[in-house]
């Protein structure tokens, strides 16, 4: 057992079970996680809450990607790279933090990127950056789409629910490993987690039924 593997295991006791408690946090579709090999999560991003709701969520470890301003700060930088948190320099072309994702995905390990690169503040998914499509296509991993739906309307006090939905794992076999391949497997990734977020506040106004599919 790693020291990942100990740190997630504590990790989802003392900031899973609160997480779900206080965001009354429901998935749909977790079982579509395939439950070995290397993948790359694609997550839209509202909310700080959208993290530990995932990690707790997941059946998966997660290797998150994290602005270098947080994965890399005294004492929460070495407490975030314990759980496997992969740093990234926004803005500029990260090489090193393009060869831990890689690694990681090759390794048989599942990298969570937030695909909008930042959180947004517009209530919905917004356009994704190619990161997810790229280490997917360079190591040959399928990507599992995954929208978050209620945590743009949650905050400490009213304890808003949130929701995840987990889409089917697609993989980009044919596309070239390129900027061109990067381009059509993003648009895809992109078009999945709206599908799957507006399914999830159509879901919320229903009451988030239990035993629902979501769609492919």
């Amino acid at each position: 057992m790693t020291l990942q593997d100990v740190t997630w295991a504590l990790g989802r006791r003392y900031m899973g079970w609160p997480a779900r408690f206080f965001t009354r946090a429901r998935a749909y579709g977790a079982d579509r996680v395939p439950a070995a090999g290397g993948l790359v999560y694609a997550i839209n991003h509202m909310h700080w809450i959208d993290i530990p709701i995932v990690g707790a969520l997941s059946p998966r470890n997660v290797h998150f990607v994290a602005k270098a301003e947080a994965a890399l700060a005294p004492g929460v930088g070495r407490f975030l790279r314990w759980h496997g948190t992969i740093a990234v320099r926004r803005g500029q072309s990260d090489r090193d933090a393009v060869r831990m994702m890689r690694a990681a995905a090759r390794e048989g390990g599942a990298v969570g990127l937030f695909v909008e690169g930042t959180r947004l503040t517009t209530g919905r998914p917004g356009a994704a950056q190619p990161g997810a499509a790229m280490i997917a296509l360079q190591e040959d991993v399928p990507v599992v789409p995954i929208a978050i739906y209620g945590t743009q309307f949650w905050k400490i006090g009213n304890f808003a629910p949130c929701t995840i939905a987990f889409g089917e794992p697609v993989r980009f076999e044919g596309l070239p490993k390129g900027g061109r391949g990067y381009k059509e497997a993003t648009a895809e990734i992109e078009r999945r987690i709206n599908v799957l977020f507006d399914w999830l506040a159509e879901l919320h106004a229903q009451g988030r039924p239990r035993g629902q599919e979501p769609p492919v």
